[in-house]
């Protein structure tokens, strides 16, 4: 029979991807990252603004024009350490750090340049750490 997370009696498993913020309001243990500012500008501002801590919301200023070497090489050089800097704010905040979930997309600079930049500089810092990543492919029918 699987143990269950109790604390105090009470089924506390959802903090596995939620942090509980001073104001007892549960916060997503996820940071969001694009070399351009527009998606992630659309969270900032959008419907489910209140759900997401601002430093987790991660952009820059110019995109890596679907160009891998400009992902892993230029623009996302430029980025990469203020995102392993907000990443390592929500690891030292866990008990009991098992690994990470990456969800990117195959294409453009970002998915694809930035992420493997990420995963290197992951593996540099967390070692063993578990790294799951779940890969999107573009398609030119959606």
């Amino acid at each position: 029979m699987p143990s269950e997370k109790v604390s105090g009696g009470v089924d506390d498993s959802f903090s596995t991807f939620f942090s509980e913020t001073g104001a007892g309001h549960h916060v997503p243990r996820a940071v969001f990252v694009d070399l351009e500012p527009t998606v992630v500008d659309e969270v900032r501002t959008g419907h489910y603004r209140q759900l997401y801590h601002p430093e987790q919301l991660i952009s820059g200023k110019e995109d890596a024009a679907n160009n891998y070497a400009r992902g892993h090489y230029t623009i996302g050089k430029e980025i990469v350490d203020l995102v392993l800097d907000r990443i390592r704010k929500l690891a030292d905040q866990c008990t009991g750090l098992q690994g990470f979930l990456i969800f990117h997309s195959f294409g453009g600079g970002t998915g694809s340049g930035f992420t493997s930049l990420l995963m290197e500089r992951l593996s540099v810092d967390y070692g063993k750490k578990s790294k799951l990543e779940f890969s999107i492919y573009p398609a030119p029918q959606v």
